[in-house]
């Protein structure tokens, strides 16, 4: 795009991705520098606020184990609730790590750069949270959660192949794996760099046990390039596939409200749009007190509010033809779940995801809004908010009023089904916390590199 506009008006120079000094050492040391410096005040307030909340989830975890689950608010017929909505939206949250790292590497995109080790971070730690919720919602999951592995049974009792519940479970551990493995890749020059620049005994120890003896050499950068190339390529329809099979789990359903065409390609754009929601939710207040505006600058920021305006168009596409499809269809069941969409006891919840999904993020069309960053994250914030209010929607409005008169009812979550989400949400946070605390946020290697570059050209 940068050579599509000064081709057009050579007088046109593109905002730089990097702010200040941009020498190596000055780079590296403003990388490195949330990492070297004492533990600030914040940091331990924010990071007890989310230990206790870890607690709570764990505990209520263990009530439930003990308990069952009746002790959460899922009823006949709201057979599922809280736990799959949390898993499903968690799960979207993870998609915009992928996304960044690796479509926009092969792209050669470069404002992925200084962002993306932030968005694979959310991603491992996203997908761990609604990995969470599988395995409690099975009950007992010692005697439940080994019958969703396809090995040989004894009992010559296999599981379900045609069910997406069982390909949840390969689509997800495979989606995880391939991202902590990108992740961990991506790291090593810089634990290697920690490690040579550490004073400390432990630190460099640590430091080197985790960068597997990087050195820096030729032959290192020659793997580690071909490496992280085949792993993004591997990466890129995980994108693709892994929400589209959480999609499943409701478009093979007869039941009006699940049972429609647009839900995978609907998915995905939903779970990008949250997902860069949320990058932008975190790296906002991340920037500001890590002091890392001159490599994350505005317009990182801004790149990221244009795809979430992108894919709210998307979404809200979406929910169009959702509607058309309920009305055209004439069917008496697809026309009562839209009146109970619209209308219902839920509607407020329906009216509020629109608000959110659709209304917010126009916005950024202004370029000033697009630059603000009170704005964008409050912005972020709504999102999410309209995201979670999606799948709550999908799954509590279709299923509360099934097929049967008779077997309605309402749905209201117990306190334990919120303090597993809200556990959930400090457990994530305790981890990214973790996460900005020992290990370097933006990829000093790549912003060198940037750095290199931008002294040639404009990027």
């Amino acid at each position: 795009m940068a050579d599509l506009a000064r081709t057009i008006s050579p007088s046109i120079t593109p905002e730089p991705l990097i702010e200040g000094p941009d020498d190596d050492l000055t780079l590296t040391d403003s990388v490195f520098a949330p990492v070297w410096k004492p533990t600030a005040k914040g940091w331990w307030f924010l990071f007890m606020i989310c230990l206790g909340g870890t607690g709570m989830l764990f505990s209520a975890i263990g009530w439930t184990v003990y308990k069952g689950i009746g002790v959460w608010g899922n009823n006949i017929p709201v057979a599922w609730a809280f736990g799959i909505i949390n898993f499903v939206w968690w799960i979207g949250i993870g998609h915009a790590g992928t996304l960044i790292s690796a479509i926009l590497l092969l792209f050669q995109q470069k404002w992925r750069t200084s962002i993306n080790r932030f968005s694979e971070a959310m991603t491992l730690f996203a997908v761990i949270c609604a990995a969470l919720y599988p395995v409690v919602h099975t009950g007992r999951p010692w005697f439940a959660a080994y019958w969703l592995f396809p090995y040989p049974s004894t009992l010559g009792i296999w599981p379900q192949f045609r069910s997406p519940l069982t390909w949840d479970v390969f689509a997800v551990s495979t989606y995880f794996t391939t991202s902590l493995l990108f992740w961990y890749l991506g790291l090593l020059p810089d634990l290697a760099a920690l490690r040579d620049r550490s004073t400390g005994k432990w630190s460099q120890r640590l430091y080197g046990i985790f960068s597997l003896g990087w050195r820096g050499a030729g032959r290192h950068w020659r793997d580690y390039m071909s490496a992280y190339t085949l792993l993004a390529g591997v990466a890129t329809p995980l994108v693709v596939s892994v929400h589209t099979i959480v999609s499943f789990d409701f478009a093979t359903a007869q039941l009006p409200g699940w049972h429609t065409t647009i839900f995978p390609p609907y998915f995905v754009a939903g779970a990008v749009f949250s997902g860069f929601a949320m990058v932008v939710t975190l790296i906002v207040p991340a920037r500001e007190f890590l002091g890392l505006k001159n490599v994350i600058t505005l317009r990182h920021l801004e790149a990221m509010n244009k795809v979430i305006l992108a894919t709210g168009w998307i979404v809200a596409y979406g929910y169009a033809v959702e509607i058309f499809n309920d009305w055209y269809s004439g069917s008496r069941y697809e026309l009562g779940h839209l009146h109970e969409k619209m209308l219902g006891p839920f509607a407020p919840f329906f009216w509020m995801q629109m608000f959110c999904n659709v209304v917010v993020p126009q916005i950024f069309w202004k370029r000033s809004l697009r630059r603000s960053l009170l704005v964008m994250w409050i912005a972020s914030i709504f999102v999410n908010i309209g995201m979670w209010l999606e799948r709550f929607n999908i799954i509590v409005i279709s299923l509360h009023r099934d097929f049967i008169p008779g077997s309605w009812a309402a749905y209201a979550p117990t306190i334990i089904d919120v303090s597993l989400f809200v556990g959930t949400i400090c457990f994530f946070g305790m981890n990214f916390l973790l996460f900005l605390r020992f290990v370097p946020s933006v990829a000093a290697n790549e912003v060198k590199e940037l750095a290199h570059e931008m002294r040639h050209t404009h990027v």
